[in-house]
């Protein structure tokens, strides 16, 4: 594989379906080697050995491969960093924080945990990743692209997603700050907020709903989450070398 990223190590959290899956896909294609992580280890299975261009998840050095991962659990995290630097001995130069959860309701009915629960997933797990990764490469003196996943819904709401909606956006904020201070390290940190995308989570979106949602979009139509990928892809390369801190809408216009 000839391409940018050969050489390079890619760490894709959400990696068993949706965007995450997509992103290990591009990655692959300028041939990085992809760690594919989510809590569901056959999903991310599943992305390495259909969809990365190496069906491959040996140990050895220059091949994908799949773990399970748990973003909100900090013993967890370590854990693959640990793994990680055993297998590889150098850390992923590419961190792409697409874990993500919902649990929708209306606010006056959303339940304490079920706050909690998004909250952990969607804007701790993403400050556990950058906070651990950011760190190894910063002892390891390499430098590195951090893509951060919120939405669309973290700059405007939704109606039903109080607690999806204060995740994004501190994810947004968070990546901000962590620019500032991560790029004397030279590690860029940058936000996708995709808008209406075709992935499992809004395929759980009522069709009343998603034919609303729609005509809010200039393009008519849903995102693909190739196309979210393609974004990440750039940020993650030397191509956006003098991007750090923004916060790109891929929405078709919404």
């Amino acid at each position: 594989m000839v391409g940018w990223a050969v050489g390079r190590l890619a760490l894709v959290t959400g990696a068993g379906s949706g965007i995450g899956r997509a992103a290990c896909q591009v990655l692959s294609r300028e041939g990085a080697t992809v760690i594919a992580a989510d809590r569901n280890y056959d999903a991310a299975l599943e992305t390495i050995k259909t969809h990365t261009a190496l069906a491959s998840g040996s140990n050895d050095v220059g091949e994908h491969c799949a773990i399970e991962l748990d973003v909100a659990d900090s013993k967890s995290v370590q854990n693959l960093v640990q793994t990680l630097s055993k297998q590889y001995r150098v850390p992923p130069r590419i961190i792409v924080n697409s874990a993500g959860i919902t649990r929708d309701n209306w606010m006056l009915k959303l339940s304490e945990e079920d706050y909690e629960s998004v909250l952990n997933v969607n804007l701790k797990g993403t400050f556990l990743i950058m906070q651990t990764f950011a760190k190894a490469m910063a002892e390891a003196k390499v430098s590195g692209s951090i893509v951060n996943i919120s939405s669309i819904v973290g700059k405007y709401g939704n109606i039903g997603q109080t607690n999806y909606s204060a995740s994004k956006a501190g994810v947004v904020a968070m990546t901000q700050t962590a620019a500032k201070e991560l790029g004397k390290f030279n590690i860029r940190v940058n936000v996708v907020l995709p808008g209406f995308i075709d992935t499992p989570m809004v395929k759980t979106v009522p069709d009343k709903v998603k034919e609303s949602l729609l005509k809010m979009v200039p393009l008519g139509r849903l995102g693909t989450p190739n196309e979210v990928a393609e974004l990440i892809m750039f940020l993650a390369s030397d191509k956006s070398s003098f991007i750090n801190g923004a916060s790109i809408d891929v929405t078709g216009g919404y």
